[in-house]
């Protein structure tokens, strides 16, 4: 049950992916129906993350929630205690995000990655986003054959964003970050205002 809940949550967000990027949906959009997806099937995180497909499943269940609790928080005025409430939320969830990230890349051993700093509009985002793309076959078999069982688009590359130092500075240990500024795969989505 718990697996068929799993395999929904990332169909339908497949679904809502594919409708983001031919313009049937805005981005408030998007953020909004894949946090009625995870409502409606109240599903949780996987405590144990013992392979790919698991770490995938945490850090896009994370990323939707902090995603949404951000975007509540934008409607209540800056210095409200209702908008600071939204906005630690959204960083626990972010926090959580970063540390499936981690795992995740520990997971691959880091091969097949590549990370660099993305261009961005957002001056609170300038130097601090970076894009983290792997090129794993075995990832993205997995991805591949959820998509394509459901109607999807096959992903040519998983790609996730963060702004964790810790992240960052393990990157560059491990050689995978690129020293220069790139445009985001995901640029239309990245810079788009809530």
């Amino acid at each position: 049950m718990i697996q068929n809940k799993f395999n929904k949550f990332l169909q339908h967000r497949q679904s809502l992916l594919f409708q983001y990027k031919m313009g049937d949906l805005t981005k408030n959009e998007f953020i909004e129906r894949n946090f009625d997806t995870i409502s409606r099937l109240g599903i949780k995180p996987f405590w144990r993350i013992d392979n790919t497909k698991k770490a995938i499943y945490n850090y896009q269940y994370y990323n939707v929630l902090a995603k949404y609790y951000y975007r509540q928080a934008m409607d209540f005025p800056k210095g409200s205690k209702q908008r600071g409430s939204l906005l630690s939320q959204s960083n626990d969830y972010y926090y959580e995000k970063d540390k499936v990230t981690m795992k995740l890349l520990k997971l691959l051993d880091f091969k097949n990655v590549e990370a660099y700093f993305v261009r961005v509009r957002s001056k609170n985002l300038q130097n601090k986003l970076y894009e983290i793309v792997i090129s794993d076959p075995d990832v993205l078999y997995e991805i591949n054959t959820l998509s394509m069982r459901y109607g999807g688009m096959d992903a040519d590359d998983l790609i996730l964003h963060s702004k964790n130092p810790t992240i960052l500075r393990q990157l560059k240990e491990e050689g995978v970050f690129l020293d220069e500024k790139k445009k985001s795969v995901t640029d239309s989505y990245i810079n788009q205002k809530y």
